[in-house]
């Protein structure tokens, strides 16, 4: 793992068995925007979010800032995963306020390869509703972002503000 701990496969296997409870108990997801500069990265995602969610579900990819807003303006997504850096010289932070200015309110995802306690609280207060790191990209992660992600969506709602609080 990027964070440095070290997991058996024991803590594994319980952490994906708490992600498959955790998947069950998500609200319909039927649409997700990757906004994602790399193909490969991209692709990545992509086959995770099948794999957990269903082949049924459409995953749509936007390997730039303008590419991202055509798309949110175009039909809004359920779901947004950011790349925290795109080509030439854009990042989340600047990037996040732009879809939301575009008429995305939904939970926006950020995965990043430079996700430490400084960066991920640059991100967090731009809007972000959870932020995970490049190396920790398996289904398991992504289930805990997606939780965290609607329930953060749902305070929001109930709570009528204008941008959740994270820790």
């Amino acid at each position: 793992m990027a964070s440095g701990t070290s997991e058996t496969g024991g803590d594994f296997l319980a952490r994906k068995s708490d992600a498959t409870k955790i998947r069950q108990s998500l609200p319909q997801v039927d649409d997700v925007l990757i906004v994602e500069d790399k193909a490969f990265d991209a692709d990545r995602l992509k086959a995770t979010l099948h794999v957990m969610l269903g082949y049924d579900l459409t995953i749509r990819h936007a390997a730039t800032l303008g590419g991202a807003l055509d798309s949110v303006i175009l039909r809004k997504p359920s779901i947004v995963f950011l790349d925290d850096y795109l080509e030439p010289n854009d990042n989340a932070s600047q990037t996040i306020p732009y879809l939301q200015r575009a008429g995305y309110d939904g939970p926006i995802i950020v995965v990043s390869g430079e996700a430490d306690r400084q960066r991920k609280a640059i991100l967090f207060a731009a809007g972000a509703a959870d932020v995970i790191h490049k190396d920790d990209l398996d289904s398991v992660r992504v289930a805990e972002a997606l939780a965290r992600a609607f329930k953060l969506a749902v305070a929001k709602t109930i709570n009528g503000a204008g941008k959740a609080v994270n820790a």
